[in-house]
């Protein structure tokens, strides 16, 4: 039978964009097509040839590129087809590789865990995910999502731990490439909404995953502001990102505005 430690893991057989310049030049090819349906050639513009009438079928990247399809995510998000988390999940996939190790730092209900794992898991067994929560209500929940849905041996590769995402260097080996670290900031949901994500202890862990993140890694943030406390977290975060070295870090989030209770997505790309 299984047992949540309070510092031991549970191991189960125990609008502004990111990433490179190339891609910021193609969301503004894209919005200036959006404007321009009547032109009948193809343009270049910026290095990439892009068809005003053929939105769908144009793309600057090279479909062997990682970064390829990302932009129909971000559209999709702009034209309100996509949520927050759901942009974050498709930002992932260009940036984990099997056998990586990756933090889940606020698990919740267990579907950005399920996600990693999925992006980390193959026949080698080398990825692992590792999740935190400071409330046993959201490990139970998490634990129960991966029970139903996984096999044995991807249940191996998953840890649960009952403490702090602000504690993540004590318990991540010092020696793992942590490609990603994610945060869902504010309440869990479906649970008791007065216990949420605190400043001080997510600068804490921001600034513990700035320091474990691989070069080529992201840091993942979606911060929910429509609660009390959820206005002075984004603060928090914006001027975290803001004092990251130009040189080694992309900082950047996107954001309605004229929904402002939205959930607000923040991406953190180590060079």
């Amino acid at each position: 039978m299984l047992s949540l430690a309070t510092h031991n893991p549970l191991t189960f057989s125990s609008l502004k964009l990111f990433l490179v310049p190339s891609q910021i030049h193609s969301l503004t090819n894209i919005s200036r097509n959006l404007c321009c349906t009547c032109l009948k050639q193809p343009i270049k513009q910026n290095g990439f040839i892009s068809d005003p009438n053929n939105l769908h079928s144009s793309t600057p990247f090279h479909k062997d590129s990682p970064f390829f399809g990302l932009e129909d995510a971000l559209v999709s998000y702009l034209f309100g087809k996509k949520r927050a988390t759901d942009v974050a999940h498709m930002v992932w996939k260009h940036i984990v590789q099997k056998g990586d190790t990756v933090i889940d730092a606020t698990c919740g209900n267990g579907f950005d865990t399920l996600a990693m794992l999925n992006l980390v898991s193959d026949d080698s067994r080398k990825g692992y995910v590792y999740a935190f929560d400071i409330q046993k209500d959201a490990l139970d929940k998490t634990l129960l999502l991966l029970e139903e849905s996984l096999d044995s041996n991807k249940k191996q590769l998953v840890k649960l731990f009952n403490i702090c995402h602000s504690k993540m260097e004590e318990v991540v080996p010092t020696n793992a490439p942590v490609r990603l670290v994610a945060f869902n900031l504010g309440y869990l949901p479906g649970g008791d909404k007065e216990i949420i994500t605190r400043s001080e202890t997510t600068l804490l862990a921001l600034e513990a995953a700035k320091r474990i993140v691989i070069p080529g890694g992201l840091i993942s943030i979606v911060v929910y502001v429509g609660h009390p406390g959820g206005r002075e977290e984004l603060e928090t975060v914006e001027t975290f990102a803001a004092g990251m070295s130009v040189e080694d870090w992309i900082c950047c989030k996107l954001g309605m505005l004229n929904r402002p209770n939205s959930p607000i997505p923040i991406f953190l790309f180590r060079r």
